[in-house]
């Protein structure tokens, strides 16, 4: 008995091997399949201004990377002791608006030096609904919990975002001629604008992403949406939130994931790396018996052994201390 409709999705004409390096940004499948990657020793950068949800606002930090612009001081806020900007996810935090804005360019720079050294950008779209400042107009890339009134909410139109993004693109064709472009559309469902308004707004993003994909060849698009709305479509592959997807629904994901953007050469060596993972995982019901040393220098002798390709050199100083006790 079949219990789903699989789907057929293309090879990457542009695969990505443990050589590429990578930045991903955006919403939460960005977090996941960088997490994942970096998890497999891949050179990945996931994330660095936190989890950015809508369209406008990525673009907003990734031409702060390319033009190494300045962050206005004048969105800044303070909270409880601590200060946050308008332009990040509240991951970026300090105790003062000098250590902010400091830490602020770190992950700019850092950025940048993926988008100069990089093959491949992700960049996963959450929404398109936005929330703007009342005073300046300016969108938001989190409210960061202030009152409602500070913002007003709207839909960015399909025009609006093909124009920021297509300039953007634009700009990256020219300066990093060889990076590659994957588009996602988040999987996550925006409950909280309301069903049909997530619904809409991930019609938007999907039409967003097939306009930009057949306007430049080295744009791709991954269907992480469509792998968990139409193939699993079950609650039972989301959490318990209903929100976000479960542990299973990632964890397939990203098995169609490699199937469809690393070779056949990489995914057997992503293959070997989460065996070594899963060893490193193993919690022994006795860490001083005979057999959990036996165990540790088996694994220890094997990490040796993929050392010069992949650095474990921090699993195995973890695994020298366990001998060491």
């Amino acid at each position: 008995m079949q219990w789903f409709t699989p789907f057929t999705i293309s090879e990457s004409p542009y695969p990505i091997s443990h050589q590429s390096k990578v930045l991903s940004m955006g919403s939460c499948f960005a977090q996941t399949i960088g997490q994942k990657m970096v998890d497999h020793k891949f050179d990945c950068l996931v994330n660095p201004f936190g989890t950015i949800f809508n369209p406008s606002s990525l673009v907003k930090l990734l031409e702060a990377a390319l033009f190494q612009d300045q962050f206005d001081e004048a969105e800044i806020l303070e909270r409880d002791g601590l200060y946050f900007h308008y332009t990040s996810h509240s991951d970026l935090v300090a105790d003062s608006k000098e250590k902010l804005i400091q830490k602020l360019l770190a992950q700019r720079n850092l950025c940048k030096e993926y988008l100069e050294k990089g093959t491949h950008l992700i960049l996963t779209l959450g929404t398109a609904w936005v929330y703007e400042l009342v005073e300046s107009g300016e969108t938001v890339a989190n409210c960061h919990k202030q009152p409602a009134a500070k913002f007003t909410k709207r839909l960015l139109s399909l025009e609006e975002m093909k124009t920021k993004l297509w300039s953007l693109f634009d700009n990256f064709s020219r300066v990093y001629s060889d990076l590659k472009i994957i588009l996602t559309v988040s999987p996550v469902r925006h409950t909280k604008d309301g069903i049909p308004e997530n619904q809409l707004s991930k019609s938007l993003l999907r039409v967003l992403c097939h306009e930009l994909e057949i306007r430049n060849s080295r744009i791709t698009y991954f269907p992480a949406y469509e792998i968990l709305i139409d193939e699993l479509r079950d609650y039972r592959f989301y959490k318990p939130d209903l929100i976000h997807p479960s542990a299973e629904a990632e964890n397939y994901i990203w098995e169609k994931w490699q199937a469809s953007n690393f070779s056949e050469e990489t995914q057997q060596k992503t293959s070997q790396i989460h065996k070594i993972n899963q060893e490193l995982a193993h919690r022994p019901l006795n860490p001083k018996s005979e057999a959990h040393r036996r165990f540790l220098n088996n694994l220890s002798q094997k990490l040796e052994r993929l050392n010069g390709e992949f650095d474990f050199s921090n699993e195995m100083t973890t695994i020298q201390k366990q001998l060491d006790i």
